[in-house]
Parts: C-alpha cells; sequence; structure tokens
C-alpha cells in the first residue's frame, strides 16, 4: 500500500449530515400513551394552574356529554377544539382551567336498564324505585369512568380528578333549587295540553328531544256533513279534510277554513272502481286543489253547483263522520289564518288535544273542550266508540277501513313524509293531550330578557345570533315534566283542595338540603312530611312524582359548577358545541339564567357543523362509517385526529372517511420529516 494511499482523508467524515435520535416513524398509537402517563406523572395539569394562578381566567364552560357509551368521532370533533381553544388561550398567558363534565339522569339509561330488565323477564314497575334509580347511577358512574379514559386518550387537558356531573347530590340539590325559583317567581303552572309524546317510552318529550325521519303514513279524506250554514244551498253537502293521521278522528271538534279561500261545491257524478266516493253526492273542497282531490278519490266526472269564499261559512256547523255510531256532537267550523292550500283540500279537521295549532284555536280562541283520546302506550281509550284499544301508529289502516266502513271518506291512500321520531329510541311519536308541567315564557317578562341577553353575546358564526333569537321569540312553554323514574324529581306540592303548587321558600330551602345531603332519590323514600315540615298537613298536599326534563338538569350547570367553584366564574367566557344546541343546552342555560340572572351564563357562543361520511350523507354504524373513537385512534393515533379536525373549517359539516384520514397522516409525515430534518440538523 502506497504513502498516498494510508494518508487519504475520509471525506464522509467531513459531510455535514443531520444527527438526531428523533424517529422517522411517530409509531402513534404506542407512543401516545407513553406521553400521556408523563403528563400524570408530572402531574402537568396542576402545575399549570400553579403557574397561571392569579393571571386572568379564561373559562370554556364544558357542555355535559352523555354518559351511556363509548365515544363516537363527533366526540372528537367537539372535545379536541374546545382543547385547542384552551392551549391556545393558556399559551397567550391566561388561567384557562377547564372543568369536564356528564349529563347522568334522563330516558336513555333507563332505557338500557329496562332492556335489561325485559331480557330478565321482570317488569321494572315491580323493582323499588330506589333499586332501580341505584341501578341507573352505578350505569352512568361505569360510563363516566370509561368516557373520561377515552377523553384523555385524545390528549385533552383539564381537570378530569374532580368534574362535575348532574347525579352528584350537591348537583342534584341546586337542579331542584333551581326549579324552586320558577315555582316561587311564579312561572311554572301545571296545564293540560298537547304535548310531543313517545308511546314507547311513555313520556312526555322537549323539541330538543325530536328528531325528523321519513315516515309512512296512512291518510284519509273524511267527509263531515253540513247540519247549519249561512249558504242554505250547502247544507246536507260534505266538508271534506285530507289528514295523514287518521287516529286523531275520535278527538276531533271542530274544523277550519281560510277566509280568502276559494272553495267549490260540487256534485259527484261518475266514479272509477274502487273508489270511496259515491255519486250525487256534494263536497265541498278548495277549487285550487280540486285536479289532485278527485286524481286521489277516483271521481271521474262532476258538476259544479256553487263558488264560495271561505269567510261565506262563518257560524256553520257540521256532524262528525263517525256519527251514529258515537259521535254524535256539533263540528263548528272556525276561520284558521294557518289554513292554505298548498296541500289537502283547503279544511282542516281540529283535533285540540292532538296538536299546538288546533289547541290554540279550538281551546284557547273559541273555549272548546280538550277530550283524552289517547293512553300513555299510545292506544285509544276505552270510553272511545268503535275504536278502543287501537294503536295510534299500528292501526291507522284500520281505522282508516273502519271509516269507509261506515262512509265517512271518499278516499284513503299513503304518504312518505318527515315526520318527528323520539332521537332516543327512534321510534315517531304523537302530540298527546296530558296533564304537565310546564315553565311559562312569558312570566315576569321572561322571554324578553332572554332575548335581551342573546343581543349581549357575540356568536361564532355570527349567524347562529339570528337563528337562536328566532328560536327564543317562537318558543312555546317549556313543557318540564317527564314520566320516568331517573332524573331530578320536580319538588313540587299541590294542595288538593285548590289544586295551587305550595310556593314557598322555607319548603324549597329544606327540600335542597335534604337533597344537599342525601341525594334526591329521598324524595320517592321519604314521607312528604319530612319536606313540609311542621306548618303543613301531609294530607292536603300532593306530591309531584314526575322527573325534570334532563335539558333542565345540564341547563343548570352555571348554577352548579360556574357559581360554586372559585377556580371558575360566570358567566363563561366560552359555549361550545354543536349546532343542535341553539335548541338544547344553549337554549336551557339561557332560561335558567335569566330566571335570576337576568342575563346569560355566557358572554360567547361558538358552534361547530356535525361529522358526516365523505359524500356529506349522515354516518352510520351498518356502513362501519360511525365506528368508535378508540378504533380509529388504534389505527392512525389520536395526534392524526386533531390534526385533521384542526385543518377543517368546523363551521359546516365535516367529512370523514379512511381516505381522507389517511391524507392527513401523509401531511404529518411531510411535517415530521420536516421536523426530523431540522432538528438533525441543530447537532
Amino acid at each position: 500500500m502506497s504513502d498516498n494511499q494510508q494518508t487519504a482523508k475520509n471525506y464522509k467524515d467531513t459531510v455535514f449530515l443531520p444527527n438526531t435520535s428523533f424517529p422517522m416513524r411517530g409509531g402513534l398509537p404506542q407512543k401516545e400513551p407513553e406521553i400521556i402517563a408523563r403528563w400524570k406523572a408530572l402531574d402537568l395539569y396542576k402545575k399549570l394552574r400553579e403557574e397561571r394562578h392569579g393571571r386572568e381566567k379564561f373559562i370554556l364552560h364544558d357542555g355535559p356529554p352523555y354518559a351511556n357509551g363509548n365515544l363516537h368521532i363527533g366526540h372528537a370533533l367537539n372535545k379536541i377544539l374546545k382543547d385547542v381553544i384552551n392551549r391556545s388561550q393558556s399559551m397567550l398567558g391566561k388561567d384557562a382551567n377547564y372543568v369536564p363534565g356528564w349529563d347522568c339522569h334522563g330516558l336513555p339509561i333507563e332505557w338500557k336498564i329496562e332492556e335489561q330488565y325485559r331480557k330478565k323477564g321482570k317488569d321494572k314497575d315491580e323493582v323499588p324505585i330506589k333499586e332501580f334509580r341505584q341501578e341507573c347511577r352505578d350505569f352512568a358512574a361505569y360510563w363516566m369512568d370509561i368516557q373520561s379514559e377515552e377523553f384523555q386518550r385524545l390528549g385533552v387537558l383539564g381537570d378530569w380528578e374532580d368534574p362535575y356531573f348532574t347525579m352528584k347530590f350537591e348537583s342534584e340539590a341546586i337542579i331542584a333549587a333551581e326549579i324552586g325559583k320558577f315555582l316561587t317567581q311564579g312561572s311554572l303552572y301545571r296545564g293540560s295540553k298537547p304535548v310531543m309524546w313517545s308511546p314507547v317510552e311513555k313520556t312526555a318529550l322537549a323539541e330538543a328531544e325530536v328528531e325528523y325521519s321519513d315516515h309512512i303514513s296512512t291518510t284519509i279524506f273524511a267527509k263531515f256533513k253540513l247540519v247549519e250554514c249561512a249558504v242554505q244551498e250547502l247544507v246536507g253537502s260534505f266538508v271534506v279534510i285530507w289528514t295523514t293521521t287518521p287516529w286523531t278522528m275520535p278527538g276531533n271538534r271542530a274544523l277550519a277554513y281560510g277566509d280568502e279561500i276559494d272553495y267549490i261545491a260540487l256534485k259527484i257524478t261518475q266514479i272509477s272502481e274502487g273508489s270511496l266516493a259515491s255519486r250525487r253526492e256534494v263536497i265541498i273542497v278548495s277549487e285550487k286543489l280540486l285536479e289532485n282531490i278527485c286524481s286521489e278519490c277516483g271521481i271521474m266526472e262532476y258538476e259544479t253547483l256553487h263558488k264560495i269564499k271561505g269567510h261565506q261559512l262563518k257560524d256553520s256547523i257540521a256532524s262528525h263522520p263517525m256519527a251514529g255510531v258515537g259521535y254524535d256532537y256539533s263540528v263548528p267550523m272556525l276561520a284558521g289564518d294557518y289554513v292554505t292550500t298548498e296541500q289537502g283540500t283547503g279544511f282542516v279537521h281540529i283535533a285540540p288535544g292532538h296538536g299546538p295549532e288546533d289547541y290554540e284555536l279550538a281551546h284557547i280562541k273559541y273555549g272548546i273542550g280538550v277530550p283524552d283520546t289517547v293512553n300513555e302506550n299510545g292506544t285509544l281509550m276505552e270510553h272511545l266508540p268503535v275504536f278502543s284499544g287501537l294503536h295510534v301508529l299500528r292501526d291507522n289502516k284500520k281505522i282508516a277501513e273502519i271509516m269507509a266502513e261506515h262512509n265517512g271518506l271518499i278516499g284513503i291512500g299513503s304518504l312518505t313524509h318527515s315526520y318527528p321520531h323520539s332521537w332516543r329510541s327512534h321510534a315517531p311519536v304523537i302530540y298527546r293531550n296530558t296533564a304537565q308541567w310546564f315553565i311559562s315564557m312569558e312570566s315576569d317578562g321572561l322571554r324578553d330578557y332572554a332575548l335581551a341577553a342573546l343581543a349581549e353575546t357575540t356568536f361564532y358564526p355570527p349567524t347562529g345570533q339570528k337563528r337562536l333569537t328566532s328560536m327564543i321569540e317562537n318558543r312555546p312553554d317549556w313543557c318540564l315534566s317527564r314520566q320516568r323514574a331517573w332524573g331530578v324529581p320536580i319538588p313540587v306540592f299541590v294542595e288538593k283542595k285548590s289544586g295551587k303548587p305550595l310556593q314557598d321558600q322555607s319548603v324549597v330551602d329544606r327540600i335542597t338540603q335534604i337533597f344537599k345531603e342525601e341525594g334526591c332519590d329521598t324524595w320517592f323514600t321519604s314521607h312528604p312530611s319530612r319536606f313540609l315540615g311542621d306548618n303543613y298537613d301531609p294530607d292536603s298536599y300532593e306530591k309531584v312524582n314526575d322527573i325534570a326534563d334532563v335539558w333542565f338538569d345540564s341547563g343548570s350547570t352555571h348554577a352548579f359548577v360556574l357559581e360554586q367553584r372559585e377556580d371558575l366564574h360566570s358567566p363563561a367566557d366560552l359555549y361550545l358545541e354543536g349546532s343542535d344546541q341553539h335548541r338544547g343546552w344553549f337554549q336551557s342555560s339561557l332560561w335558567t339564567s335569566v330566571i335570576v340572572d337576568k342575563a346569560a351564563p355566557f358572554k360567547n357562543l361558538l358552534t361547530h357543523g356535525f361529522i358526516v361520511k365523505e359524500d356529506g350523507t349522515k354516518l352510520s354504524k351498518s356502513d362501519g362509517a360511525a365506528r368508535p373513537l378508540n378504533e380509529w385512534i388504534g389505527s392512525y393515533g389520536a395526534d392524526i385526529i386533531r390534526l385533521w379536525i384542526c385543518s377543517q373549517d368546523y363551521r359546516g359539516d365535516v367529512p370523514v372517511s379512511d381516505k381522507i384520514v389517511k391524507n392527513v397522516a401523509n401531511n404529518y409525515r411531510n411535517l415530521r420529516n420536516t421536523l426530523r430534518f431540522q432538528i438533525g440538523n441543530l447537532h
């Protein structure tokens, strides 16, 4: 070997190459749990609180998720947005304390426990209520623990050691106290009116508990014979109505017409085979809708007899289609502002127990009585002739056939349309007249205070202000009561003699204190005298056993979280939830706040859209798109999910698919390798 070869330089050693122990692959599903464990070992959140103590607070109040199952990708969207905002506010130097919480009462949990009973052949009503409620409590506690771990696995920082939850005794006590404020102020009243009712769940529902899905309804064209009319030539003819709810016919008490609608009276001269219409009968319908009515009912030819305006029917009286078989009462004709010629016949049948507009027109405006026709399980009541025992959802075709047999119809059909369903059982719901407890939106200027509070609130995006304001302006009285077992009871006593609720603050305070010490199960297990005290005879009072709408529970969180904890403040700087909470938590929080403070519990409202499939349609479990959150994290890691959410315009719906998330994962690798190269150059 030559000397030159021996002394030759190794030029590889002179090249400046990146050098780092930072790995090329993230291995996030395995690495992230180690990072979270390190945060816990460091007690990172406590150190942050100590570091930020005394600084300006930023409080994002957590809208409570429901404790009844594993988290899904929609939970990730909500919680990650909250976490990003809290972290950014903390990095700006603020004390951004985040207290997570849970909604624990309500029908979904009760339904699960009932389901377990049904599998064992047991009847829920035979189980002592304290035992049943304890099973619900245990179920909620189990899922709270699981969801807490899953949220933390997302990298969400918060006070997970001391969260809030609605079934905590202190929470239940303050929820009861909040109901007491509406009671003593005079806004809480018991009334009988039609409310959304679930025959499957056997309880009233709030508007926010209802979703709309396609439903196939049996439709009927029913005929009411005119027995009195200012236009004498029309006496004996038939006013025809169209409805998608044949089961409401036993509850009919009036007909509505439009003052300025053009109606036509025609004699039927030719019908198609199988038509329920009769030749030589005279029917009255909207002239604009005539062609469609003839087509639907098989009317081939007719002779026009009269044309009238709706107002000429004023003070007219008709008879029920089932007159002669137990429905022998007068059916007055009333002018209705909401009657249109968009669909149907131009007339509307009025059942005041089965719809808010019917109730307002017939009962409130004209004093017509509201009959009880439907049992809590959705069957028509025993006292009803002909239809007794038939089910309002399952037996509409049979109801229509019975009416046809009695010559009460000129047509039967079907319609697929958007129909209200319970968002929990996904079963159709109905309007049912029943005695319930309501909160008046007008009492003591409650609605005006709510609208004024919204005017002072900043909305992100700004369109939310108009939407929520419109909802508040048009909201009917809040149906507070539920005929269930798992929830905070409505802690009210009603004087048997007068029927009036007892408005005594000392009784409210006594109830609240007992709930705080022992929980609200005591309402169902203690003698009424324990709550009434020495000033009232328990035999003179009826104890209300309905529970409160769970939206009242979550709507009261500002009272038992923001106003009770020294590390928070009220009003919160921000409420952040999905846009569906305009009719849910945002509203219930607003109402419970303005009753006392005449102000909102929030300064700012931010709403996000929903996770949808890549084509914009709803996620469904059947196609795998709605798989549990832990499967997404197991495949990609929480950081990929966080990066994906942070890269979206959350103001609208956010599409998700494996393809979309894989693209984000590729972007993550590019970011990681760029950072790795830069770190290596620092060597």
